[in-house]
């Protein structure tokens, strides 16, 4: 898969490959292991679920940090590159972590796709 620079880029190549509702079920099940209020629709558009996602994350991180790193452990997000990311504006941070979330998320999906 070609680098992925945005989220912008990552939901159109789900939606290229026709693996955008896999990763809508993945985001879904491991926010469900993970204990997190987070159930979005199949049928969710891109944008909404994006807006939504970095709704999620900027809450957990606010208000259920805990949560929030049992997420991060759950979905398997990079420890190293969460500690690359610049934690003074919370709105910021939590886009780059649904970002790095939806990064994940999308590489399981594509392995799954690939190896099946």
């Amino acid at each position: 898969v070609k680098n992925l620079e945005t989220i912008q880029d990552l939901l159109n190549t789900s939606l290229q490959y026709e693996l955008y509702g896999n990763l809508v079920f993945q985001l879904n099940k491991d926010f469900r292991l993970a204990n997190v209020d987070f159930d979005v629709e199949q049928t969710i558009l891109p944008d909404e679920l994006k807006l939504q996602l970095h709704e999620a994350v900027y809450q957990l991180i606010q208000n259920a940090f805990a949560e929030y790193l049992n997420l991060l452990y759950i979905i398997d997000v990079s420890e190293e590159q969460i500690k690359t990311l610049d934690g003074s504006d919370t709105l910021k941070l939590s886009e780059e972590v649904a970002f790095l979330i939806l990064k994940r998320e999308w590489q399981k999906v594509w392995f799954k796709h690939q190896y099946k």
